[in-house]
């Protein structure tokens, strides 16, 4: 049986006919990249906002404070040791509060996959389920049921196949950023190099991926991170609002994953 397949049946088991074809059509829509969800439905113009963390949180209020402004609801993934780092619960409560999703980006911030070989799982099954579990167990400290956490963004946004399908097999899903935007290159500092993405050249690769495909940003989950390192100084979530001012202008709408 092929995943599409199973994860269809899964859905469909049990409930009426027309249940299983709406979630077939649904499951067609999603683009998916080594098992892991990297694009929703290209055909609506909904952009999924998400934002991960593990040592900073600089950004945090900047962002709450924004969405608050705007009425949007986003997904935020962080580790266990961001949970656990007793000067960032109220922000995670106050996130909490405002209704946006919660979730895991592994307990430790383990590197899963090889980075030249991306078919080399670089840990066991038992240390993932471990730190997976670990990270839902601080998750489950600020009072969200288990069964409401769905969906895991791995660290450094690098997984494989096996990483997928042991996720899978934990009863959550695996999603990723949608490429293309340099979005997640909002952590990089000076000191990198040509590695190194000011947030002029972020917001304009955004606005420029939007003008210059057809499906615009349709579906896309747009990563960026809570907080950065002091080296950067040129903070992206900074320009948050006026770049989400502006796709509003282009007829975009916001949700958080579901």
């Amino acid at each position: 049986m092929n995943r599409s397949f199973a994860f269809v049946f899964i859905l469909c088991f049990g409930s009426p006919l027309l249940r299983c074809q709406q979630a077939s059509t649904i499951d067609a829509k999603l683009e998916r990249d080594h098992g892991g969800i990297i694009r929703m439905d290209r055909t609506r113009k909904v952009i999924y906002l998400v934002f991960t963390g593990h040592e900073f949180a600089d950004g945090g209020q900047v962002i709450r404070d924004v969405l608050r402004k705007n009425n949007i609801k986003a997904s935020f993934f962080f580790t266990g040791d961001f949970y656990r780092t007793k000067s960032f619960s109220s922000l995670i409560e106050g996130l909490k509060a405002d209704g946006h999703y919660l979730g895991p980006h592994s307990d430790k911030h383990l590197l899963y996959a090889s980075w030249t070989n991306r078919d080399s799982t670089l840990v066991d099954k038992s240390e993932f389920l471990s730190d997976l579990h670990a990270n839902i167990e601080a998750i489950v400290g600020f009072g969200i049921l288990p069964q409401n956490i769905k969906f895991f963004l791995p660290a450094f946004e690098w997984y494989n196949r096996q990483i997928s399908d042991w996720t899978t097999t934990s009863g959550m899903q695996l999603v990723n950023f949608t490429p293309g935007t340099s979005s997640n290159a909002d952590y990089t500092t000076p000191e990198m190099g040509s590695r190194y993405v000011s947030s002029d050249t972020i917001v304009e690769r955004i606005l420029s991926y939007e003008q210059s495909h057809a499906d615009g940003l349709n579906g896309f989950l747009l990563l960026s991170h809570i907080g950065t390192a002091l080296e950067r100084t040129d903070k992206f979530y900074n320009r948050l609002g006026d770049l989400l001012a502006e796709l509003e202008k282009r007829g975009y709408t916001f949700r958080r994953l579901e």
